[in-house]
């Protein structure tokens, strides 16, 4: 009595078959027919040698019931893509730690042909396109890198990540930075609608929400083709928050940061679930409230620690985390700022929300249920960004 698993169907995937045959008498596990209907793969099988008898074997009803990975619990792994595409360049304007970490990032998952880093500091970016260069001897890396301090660098490019900018110093809000890096990405999104017009922009520069609106108004791009990184930064400070409460793994916990990258953060406890639990049902609500706000003050809790500079190591991931569902590695939507079009009821603002993204940028926004507080702090993010741009443009 053959089995087949899941491991089974991901090995038929793999071999590029249409169908996947099995013998009569085998044992499909329930994972394995997920994994057969997510990926479209029918399932055959042979003729019997034999006639079947009506009714149900009990033997087989409990083996198939039975056979799993492993006997505890087990996080369902992120839907990869069937194809994940390989970028022919990616440009990173500013190469501080966000920037090259990322970069670094990016040359070890081999997601592109080449990277471009740019920076106005002379010497800066080429000195980091060179040390990652040198590192492909121990990596195995065959990503090329190069670097200068022309925005004209950015030609050619299929992505650019903008993580140019002032970062925050201890005390200063990601509003503060407003007007003092509003002027840099302004610049920025000029030079990309110039020199690369069909690049998806990534914007990071804080406050990400209110720089990703103005770089696309300076660009003059599609509003699909700029997003933020902002949600699956946050999105992880949550998990990791959750995590921590319930003395958890990470990967036992789905949860979702939406609204504003800032004060406005919309951590979404109502679908949040620890080990395919609801979270109200494993954390009291003062822990999970904790958690919220570890969520929202996480960026400031580092800079505090820093004293100079900002966060870099997590926001570097998210950055790649984008990246790789641009790519088609990441089948699931992720947390980004994206312009919205009538999603949750609101209008012309980027905002944190769920997206499915693709080499053009923003291919759909999934709108997710939310309770009415939830609702209604979301509705408060966007009118709070809004109101933060309409002082920027008439000051």
């Amino acid at each position: 009595m053959p089995i087949v698993s899941e491991h089974d169907v991901r090995a038929a995937l793999k071999r590029g078959e249409r169908k996947l045959q099995v013998p009569a008498d085998a044992i499909v596990t329930p994972q394995a027919l997920e994994i057969a209907d997510r990926f479209g793969l029918p399932v055959r099988y042979g003729e019997p040698p034999h006639p079947v008898a009506p009714g149900i074997d009990p033997a087989r009803a409990v083996a198939r019931t039975l056979v799993r990975r492993s006997p505890r619990w087990v996080a369902p792994p992120r839907r990869p893509g069937l194809a994940p595409t390989r970028f022919t360049r990616i440009a990173f304007v500013g190469a501080g730690m966000v920037g090259t970490t990322a970069a670094h990032l990016a040359a070890m998952s081999g997601m592109a042909a080449e990277l471009t880093l740019i920076d106005v500091v002379p010497g800066l970016a080429a000195s980091v396109a060179l040390d990652i260069e040198h590192a492909s001897g121990i990596t195995g890396s065959r990503t090329r890198a190069k670097g200068g301090t022309s925005l004209k660098l950015v030609a050619g490019a299929e992505a650019v990540v903008v993580t140019a900018g002032r970062p925050r110093s201890p005390g200063m809000t990601r509003a503060g930075l407003l007007e003092i890096n509003g002027r840099v990405v302004r610049d920025v999104g000029e030079a990309i609608a110039a020199h690369a017009p069909n690049a998806v922009v990534i914007v990071v520069t804080n406050p990400v929400d209110e720089m990703t609106y103005q770089l696309w108004r300076a660009s003059g791009l599609p509003d699909e083709q700029v997003l933020g990184m902002a949600g699956t930064l946050d999105s992880s400070r949550f998990r990791n928050a959750l995590a921590e409460a319930a003395k958890v793994s990470p990967a036992d916990v789905s949860a979702v940061a939406l609204g504003s990258h800032g004060a406005e953060m919309v951590p979404v406890v109502s679908t949040a679930t620890i080990k395919g639990r609801p979270v109200r049902e494993v954390l009291p609500e003062d822990k999970i409230q904790a958690c919220v706000r570890d969520a929202i003050d996480g960026g400031a809790q580092v800079v505090a620690l820093r004293k100079t500079g900002s966060a870099f190591i997590a926001p570097a991931h998210a950055v790649i985390e984008v990246l790789e569902a641009m790519r088609g590695a990441i089948a699931d939507p992720v947390p980004v700022s994206a312009m919205v079009h009538g999603e949750y009821g609101l209008e012309g603002v980027f905002l944190g929300v769920r997206a499915r993204l693709g080499r053009t940028g923003v291919v759909e926004i999934i709108e997710d249920r939310l309770d009415e507080a939830e609702l209604a702090a979301l509705g408060k993010a966007a009118a709070s960004i809004k109101q933060r741009l309409g002082i920027a443009t008439e000051s």
